[in-house]
């Protein structure tokens, strides 16, 4: 699956900190979710399905990944 992010608004969760480590993600895919380290906004993003990154979000949420 190709999808073309040239034109993507990237953002970063309000909960994220200052540190550097954060996730990006881009709204505006209908069933998708775009997600890039914003470290290297030029690197490659993975693209997951809606229902796949809220079972992860969901999963993060419940500590199935543990505490870091």
């Amino acid at each position: 699956m190709n999808i073309d992010l040239t034109d993507a608004r990237w953002i970063k969760s309000r909960h994220s900190g200052n540190g550097g480590e954060c996730v990006e993600v881009a709204p505006g895919f209908p069933a998708l979710v775009p997600v890039r380290d914003s470290k290297d906004p030029g690197g490659p993003a993975l693209v997951f399905t809606a229902e796949g990154f809220a079972a992860f979000v969901a999963g993060v949420k419940d500590g199935e990944f543990g505490a870091g």
